[in-house]
C-alpha cells in the first residue's frame, strides 16, 4: 500500500524506534498497550449512547405528546440518538419524516452494524450540517480512497466535531490531506495516523474555528505541528498523547489556554509567546538513549499550573535565557511568578536530583499548592540529609506561600523523610499535608510510624495531616485524562489520590 509509505524517512525513523523498543513478544504487547489503549482513554466521550432502553407508551396513554413539540426541540432530541435510531424516527409518522434529515447529524460508527457501508450510507443520505462524527471502529487502511471521500463530504457539509481513529497497527497509515479543508471544525481528535506532509502548502488559515485539538499517536514532524498551530487562530486546548518521535513543541499562540502532553518523547517544549496559557501539563514522558527534554518558559504571563517537572536528568528547565542547575543564581528574570500550582517528580535517593529542588522552587515564588512525586531509581547516590536541606538556605515559597503539600508515592525512605522534616520546620503558612503512600506499606499504622519524626516538628500543630492509599486507577487517573486535565475542572488535575 504505497500511501502508507508516502513519507519514507519519517516512517523509517518510527520503525527504528519500534525495533529498538521491541525485544520480545511481551515488548510488543507492552508497546501496543502503551500506545493504543491510552488513545481510547484519552478520546472524548461520544455524545450519544445505545445503552438507554426505549419504552413504549402504557396502553391507557395513546396521546403522542412528543410529536407536538417544536421542531427545534425535536432536532435536539434526535441528535442525541445513535444514527441508526435517529434515521428510524422517520417511520413514526409523516411529521417525523423530515426531522432527522433537517437537524444536525450526530454519527458514532461504534453503534453501527457493518460500519463501513453504514457510514457511507449515512453520510450520503444526510444533507448536513454534521454536528459530531466519531469514526473509531473501522480499519481505515483497508479503504483509503473511501476515507478520502468521507473526509471530503464532511468538509463540504460543515463538520464541527470530528474524532477519527485508525484501529490498525502499526501506525503507518497516511491521513488524507483532505481534512485540512475542514474550516468549520471546532474540535478535532486524531489517532493513530501518519500526518500529511505540510511542506509547500499555502499559508491560508485552515482551522479558523478550531478550539480543541487532540493528537494521539500521530506520527508527525515538528514543522507539521507548527503548521497546524499557526493556522488555528482561536485554538484554546492542545492535547498530545503517545508521540514516539523527537518532536520540538514551540508554543506561539494568542489563544492557547491549556497544553497537555502524555507519554511523549519531546526534545523541547518552548513556550515562546502564549499570553493566555494557563495550564502546561506533562506526564509519563520518556527520553530514550540518554536524551532529555528541555522545558523553556518564555512569555506566559498567565501560566497558573505546571507539572510534572521531572528532576531526574530527564528534564532541563530554562526560564528566560537561563538553564537552571543546582546552585544556579535565581533572579527576577528567572522567575515565573504567575504559577500557583506546581508538580515535581524527584528521586530523593539521587543527590544531584534532589539538590535541584531548592533552586527550582525559587523560580516559582508564589506557588500555594506543591505536588511532590517520589521518583523511583535503581541507582542511589548520596541522599540529602536534614543538614543538607538547611544548607540550601531559605526557600521563600515554602516559608510564606505554600498552603497545601501533596507527597505522592511516599515510600518512607531517608531522603523523603529528610525533605519532609525540612519542609515542616520551614513552612509558616502550611495548612494541609496529604501523604499518598505507596503500595509497599501494609497499613496506615506503618506509615504513621515512619512519619512520626517529621510530623512532630513544632510548626505542624495547626497543619492537617492526611494519609491516603495510592490510587489504583490503571489509566493513571485525572492526569492521564484529556477531558479532566484540559477541562479546568477540577482546578487541580494532579490531585489524583
Amino acid at each position: 500500500m504505497e500511501h502508507n509509505r508516502s513519507r519514507c524517512p519519517l516512517y523509517a525513523r518510527l520503525l527504528k524506534i519500534a525495533v529498538e523498543f521491541l525485544r520480545s513478544k511481551d515488548d510488543m504487547q507492552q508497546l501496543f498497550h502503551r500506545a493504543y489503549l491510552p488513545t481510547h482513554y484519552a478520546l472524548p466521550d461520544p455524545p450519544v449512547s445505545a445503552a438507554p432502553c426505549l419504552f413504549a407508551l402504557p396502553p391507557h396513554d395513546d396521546v403522542d405528546r412528543v410529536s407536538s413539540l417544536p421542531d427545534a426541540l425535536l432536532h435536539n432530541i434526535v441528535s442525541r440518538l445513535p444514527a441508526k435510531d435517529a434515521a428510524r424516527t422517520a417511520a413514526l409518522s409523516r411529521h417525523w419524516r423530515g426531522v432527522w434529515r433537517s437537524g444536525p447529524l450526530v454519527l458514532v460508527d461504534s453503534s453501527l452494524f457493518l460500519a463501513t457501508s453504514a457510514v457511507s450510507s449515512v453520510l450520503a443520505a444526510h444533507p448536513g450540517p454534521f454536528r459530531c462524527v466519531h469514526l473509531t471502529s473501522c480499519y481505515m487502511d483497508e479503504f483509503h480512497d473511501l476515507l478520502t471521500g468521507w473526509l471530503q463530504i464532511l468538509a463540504d457539509k460543515g463538520i464541527q466535531d470530528l474524532v477519527l481513529v485508525n484501529r490498525r497497527w502499526p501506525f503507518g497509515v497516511a491521513l488524507p490531506a483532505t481534512f485540512l479543508g475542514m474550516t468549520t471544525l471546532t474540535r478535532l481528535y486524531l489517532g493513530p495516523w501518519m500526518f500529511p506532509d505540510t511542506a509547500g502548502l499555502p499559508s491560508a488559515t485552515y482551522f479558523r474555528n478550531l478550539r480543541e485539538l487532540g493528537l494521539c499517536n500521530v506520527v508527525m514532524e515538528s514543522r507539521d505541528l507548527d503548521f497546524v498551530l499557526d493556522r488555528s487562530p482561536v485554538l484554546e486546548t492542545l492535547c498530545v498523547e503517545g508521540n514516539m518521535l523527537r518532536l520540538c513543541l514551540r508554543l506561539v499562540s494568542q489563544s492557547l489556554r491549556c497544553v497537555q502532553i502524555i507519554g511523549c518523547f519531546l526534545e523541547e517544549i518552548f513556550v515562546v509567546d502564549a499570553p493566555l496559557l494557563e495550564r502546561l501539563i506533562q506526564s509519563e514522558g520518556f527520553t530514550p538513549n540518554g536524551n532529555f527534554t528541555k522545558l523553556k518558559i518564555g512569555h506566559a504571563p498567565k501560566l497558573q499550573l505546571l507539572g510534572y517537572l521531572e528532576l531526574d536528568q530527564r528534564h532541563v528547565l530554562e526560564v528566560g535565557n537561563t538553564i537552571m542547575k543546582a546552585g544556579s543564581r535565581v533572579s527576577p528574570s528567572t522567575m515565573v511568578p504567575s504559577v500557583g500550582t506546581l508538580a515535581l517528580e524527584v528521586c530523593f535517593g539521587v543527590r544531584n536530583d534532589a539538590k535541584m529542588v531548592p533552586d527550582v522552587l525559587r523560580c516559582f515564588p508564589n506557588i500555594e499548592t506543591l505536588h511532590i512525586k517520589s521518583g523511583k531509581t535503581d541507582q542511589s547516590s548520596g541522599k540529602l540529609n536534614l543538614k543538607s536541606w538547611h544548607e540550601s538556605g531559605t526557600i521563600e515559597c515554602i516559608r510564606s506561600r505554600i498552603k497545601l503539600l501533596v507527597f505522592h508515592d511516599f515510600g518512607g525512605g531517608r531522603g523523603e523523610l529528610a525533605f519532609l522534616k525540612f519542609f515542616f520546620e520551614s513552612a509558616l503558612v502550611l495548612q494541609e499535608v496529604v501523604i499518598v503512600f505507596a503500595a509497599a506499606f501494609s497499613s496506615f499504622e506503618e506509615v504513621e510510624s515512619k512519619l512520626e519524626s517529621p510530623v512532630s516538628m513544632k510548626r505542624t500543630s495547626e497543619t492537617t495531616i492526611v494519609l491516603v492509599a495510592a490510587c489504583s486507577d490503571p489509566h493513571g487517573g485525572d492526569i492521564q485524562s484529556f477531558k479532566i486535565g484540559s477541562g479546568f475542572s477540577p482546578a487541580d488535575p494532579f490531585a489524583n489520590y
